[in-house]
């Protein structure tokens, strides 16, 4: 019963069974629900939602080690339909951007880039062994999407004066 569950996060809730392109239905899945879980819980709080994406991610990262490590193979160690990495690394491309529609899209199509394309050293930490190799290289990717979008408010908060 709990590797039925295990398995079912490791999907994304599903979302990892898109016939087309599982990664990026997986990380829209993430916006959605964060963005859903911000509506629900004080939405005008920017610290709650910090707050919020914070625990997400803390709670997320070790759950998806197990959860994508129950889905891995010796055969195919970082399946396709695991998309519980992006939940997670989507998330922490979210991490202090305010909650705008422009901002999270911003957030998804950098973590979209950096996942895909896997700039050192995320492409060496797919090697790691099963759930762990599987999360962190997209750990690195929404941390890659993150310094950059929170970099680039700083200097438009510099520019706009």
């Amino acid at each position: 019963m709990l590797n039925a569950v295990g398995r079912v996060i490791g999907l994304g809730l599903g979302s990892g069974l898109s016939p087309m392109a599982p990664g990026t239905a997986g990380s829209l899945a993430a916006v959605v629900i964060y963005w859903l879980l911000t509506l629900l819980i004080l939405p005008d709080n920017t610290a709650v939602q910090q707050g919020l994406l914070l625990a997400l991610i803390v709670v997320g990262f070790p759950l998806g080690v197990w959860a994508t490590g129950l889905l891995s193979t010796a055969a195919d160690h970082d399946p396709g339909r695991a998309v519980w990495d992006e939940f997670v690394g989507m998330w922490i491309a979210c991490l202090l951007l305010p909650l705008t529609w422009y901002w999270l899209l911003a957030a998804f199509i950098l973590f979209r880039l950096f996942d895909v394309v896997k700039p050192w050293p995320a492409r060496r930490l797919e090697n790691l062994p099963g759930g762990w190799g599987i999360m962190a290289d997209d750990v690195a990717a929404g941390l890659y999407a993150a310094a950059l979008l929170n970099g680039g408010r700083a200097v438009i908060a510099v520019v706009m004066g």
